[in-house]
């Protein structure tokens, strides 16, 4: 293993304009990603600077609007338990209870998950085949490789991984907020722009640039949120990431939908809106499943599925139809 040394950060400014005046230094909460990236050789940085000693970053705060801010070092098991979130975001909740093993449940931090980098063999493995988020420019194995459980949609010829986040599918179903220190101060990203698309530059994940920290999720009050389902569907039950998965949250007048947000994990290279399908499926009535399919089907015209993966069209809609079946029979 790359040797590097550890610091402890004393606070959240003195974290950051350390982490961004030295490319050689990472954040590290739980570490339950980073590790492994390391022992990969999927990134190598010279000094981990801690920050789980940050105040207040732990904090699930109820807010009296009906909101819920996360803090980024919240560990997921507190998350998936905390009362507000599980009668308020079950799709968060699920999402999280999905994810990985008990063990690295107890440790992964909010914030790292949704940090999280691609399982692509290719760039995890590190066997010296061409990967452009490893080396820019040197090419996308997975391309003629395997590519079984690579994207359907948003890929570029430079990457066809895909996210691998339970938690974010949930998250960008729910139009939740991240909430950033930086160099030049706070902001905030609405988590439809957080992640990327591989386009030219498949090395970055997301927007964030060198210094930014991420202090908070904030999921704010949606008539959907109750009402919602997560779905994952993967090669074994337990400690697997998915090959597809859907979050789904609908609100309702009696059995028809009133509105509806979808998003979908394991077809793109961030999680996956569909957008044509939530506007097709307003004021269908839940129990008719053959209309709810074809509304689904909207969102999958542009699909461009490659020679091993193109089972994932049909199974992301069926996928995509029992969630929000689920989510539906909650109401």
């Amino acid at each position: 293993m790359q040797p590097f040394k550890i610091s402890r950060a004393a606070d959240a400014r003195s974290a950051v304009v350390t982490h961004g005046s030295d490319r050689g230094v990472a954040y590290i909460a739980g570490g339950t990603d980073l590790l492994g990236l390391i022992k990969d050789r999927a990134e190598l940085p010279d000094h981990l600077l801690d920050i789980n000693g940050l105040p207040a970053m732990t904090a699930i705060e109820d807010r009296p609007d009906g909101s819920v801010r996360i803090g980024a070092l919240a560990r997921m098991s507190d998350v998936a338990a905390d009362p507000a979130v599980r009668q308020r975001y079950p799709v968060v909740s699920e999402s999280l209870l999905f994810s990985a093993s008990g063990q690295l449940r107890n440790m992964a931090s909010i914030g790292g998950n949704i940090m999280q980098r691609t399982r692509c063999a290719y760039f995890r493995d590190g066997d010296g085949l061409p990967c452009n988020k490893r080396e820019l420019g040197s090419g996308c194995s997975a391309l003629q490789g395997i590519h079984r459980a690579h994207a359907i949609f948003g890929w570029s010829q430079s990457c066809i991984a895909t996210h691998p986040s339970d938690l974010a599918v949930a998250l960008a179903a729910l139009d939740a907020t991240v909430h950033v220190r930086g160099v030049h101060g706070d902001r905030v990203i609405p988590f439809s722009d957080f992640h990327r698309l591989p386009g030219s530059a498949p090395e970055k994940d997301n927007v964030l640039e060198r210094g930014d920290l991420i202090v908070a999720i904030e999921l704010a009050v949606r008539p959907e949120a109750r009402t919602s389902h997560y779905l994952k569907i993967r090669d074994r039950q337990s400690y697997e990431f998915a090959l597809v998965s859907t979050a789904a949250a609908v609100a309702t007048d009696g059995r028809t939908i009133r509105s509806v947000r979808l998003a979908m994990g394991g077809v793109a290279h961030k999680p996956w809106r569909l957008g044509a399908a939530e506007e097709a499926l307003r004021g269908l009535p839940l129990d008719d499943a053959g209309l709810l399919r074809n509304a689904i089907a909207k969102s999958f015209v542009n699909a461009r599925p490659l020679a091993h993966n193109a089972f994932k069209v049909d199974l992301a809609q069926r996928c995509a139809l029992r969630a929000l079946q689920t989510a539906g029979a909650r109401a």
